[in-house]
């Protein structure tokens, strides 16, 4: 699955535990978090593997539910601690969705391609002899999969609830690219 539908599977999965538990739906920062959450695993995976080579595929280590989990509990806990469980909440839907998502496919082509999930417990092979894969030829290899397909409408439908909710998260993203362009800002020449 590509980056738009990971945080669209997770900010519509967010909307449902929101709406089950009596959540902020709209809460700023859990949204932010829940779109991180879900680029989290190929944030980790993917540089690891592809550029410095100590991981043997992009999904390996921080799409392993052996790593996420306890990780996901560990963020719950500090923000529990400082009155804010559902960050935890936000980050493990976004995280634990994106694995499960990228090993649905292995669901109806019945293969072992899921392993993944269970790393390092269970060894996954590397890219061997066909080496790392581009961006491009992921994208071309994706274009014929009903799986990419469904990612488009499903990124749309989410965008449509954001913005006529308000664009929650938003106003985050931008104070802290305003707090980044304050820093790094050049310096008037008088």
């Amino acid at each position: 699955m590509w980056p738009w539908g990971h945080v669209a599977s997770a900010y519509l999965c967010w909307l449902v535990y929101a709406r089950i538990s009596d959540a902020d739906a709209e809460e700023e920062v859990a949204v932010v978090i829940v779109a991180f959450g879900a680029l989290f695993p190929d944030l980790v995976d993917k540089p690891l593997a592809w550029y410095v080579g100590i991981l043997p595929t992009g999904r390996s280590l921080a799409h392993s539910l052996v790593v996420l989990v306890p990780l996901a509990v560990i963020i719950y806990w500090i923000g529990r601690k400082f009155g804010h469980s559902e960050w935890g909440v936000a980050f493990a839907i976004g995280a634990i969705s994106h694995a499960l998502l990228d090993a649905a496919p292995a669901l109806w082509r019945a293969d072992d391609s899921a392993m993944f999930l269970f790393y390092p417990l269970i060894p996954i092979e590397g890219y061997g002899e066909r080496g790392t894969p581009t961006v491009s030829e992921l994208l071309l290899g994706s274009l014929s999969e009903p799986y990419f397909l469904i990612e488009i409408p499903l990124a749309a439908i989410a965008l449509g609830i954001w913005y006529r909710r308000g664009c929650p998260g938003l106003g985050v993203f931008r104070s802290v690219v305003v707090r980044l362009w304050q820093v790094v800002r050049p310096t008037k020449i008088r």
